[in-house]
């Protein structure tokens, strides 16, 4: 019998899976995505998580389908903090430190994946500004320092940092392992304030949220008082700049 060879496929058919994989519609995926999360946390609204507690489980399979719900969560947008405070709260200050970091891990991996595969290839040829291409570089280089750094800076964005990071060169392990270590202080302090929540009068409860709120007001202090570093120079600044330049340099 004779093998029949398949018909190749028609241009129409071939023009629509180009045009259904290019890079920006898998980032227009992405940001519908990104969209739909956004909405259904709102309609959601986790922080209930704090008054309605969590279903009747115990165990080894509430901590595991925690940490799922926690990881899937955090991808999804649902805020940190929310979820910290009720981990705090579900498990107690040990079980309740492993669950949301062992989530946050899980949450960081995933957002990390959909930038990378959706994101990245229609957003890299953008970087083309002098601070985009030096941010660029120092993740794409220094991978494992400069995301442990962006983890223990208070204020940075958790999503922001996952999607940043997707768009560069930065490997897996060092991007997963400086989340978990880099997440592990703040993570810390939000679940043993979310532990001794019905006790908010006692030292443990105070030195938690001291430990929450004093390095976010530092660290909007330090991005305040570094803000003129990020503003782009204006025309007369380039112009001098450009004098100067011509001024200092060696004649032929």
């Amino acid at each position: 019998m004779l093998d029949v060879a398949a018909p190749p496929a028609k241009p129409a058919a071939r023009r629509a899976r180009a045009v259904l994989l290019s890079p920006w519609s898998r980032l227009g995926l992405l940001a519908s995505l990104l969209t739909g999360s956004a909405i259904a946390v709102w309609l959601w609204q986790p922080q209930r998580l704090l008054t309605h507690g969590w279903p009747e489980l115990s165990g080894a399979t509430a901590v595991v389908l925690f940490t799922a719900a926690y990881g899937v969560g955090t991808a999804a947008l649902v805020p940190r903090p929310l979820l910290n405070l009720a981990a705090g709260a579900l498990f107690g200050i040990q079980a309740g430190l492993v669950t949301a970091v062992g989530g946050t891990v899980i949450g960081a991996g995933i957002a990390f994946g959909l930038g990378r595969l959706l994101g990245q290839d229609a957003l890299r040829p953008l970087l083309r500004g002098r601070w985009l291409t030096a941010a660029d570089r120092q993740l794409s280089h220094h991978g494992f320092r400069s995301m442990l750094a962006i983890r223990l800076f208070p204020g940075v964005p958790f999503a922001a940092a996952n999607y940043c990071a997707a768009v560069s060169r930065m490997g897996w392990p060092s991007f997963l392992l400086a989340t978990g270590l880099g997440s592990v202080p703040n993570t810390a302090a939000y679940v043993v304030a979310g532990s001794r929540a019905t006790t908010p009068t006692s030292p443990v409860f105070l030195l938690a949220l001291a430990f929450i709120t004093v390095p976010a007001v530092a660290g909007a202090l330090v991005a305040w008082r570094k803000r003129g570093r990020l503003r782009p120079a204006g025309p007369g600044e380039r112009l001098g700049e450009e004098a100067t330049a011509g001024e200092t340099r060696p004649s032929a």
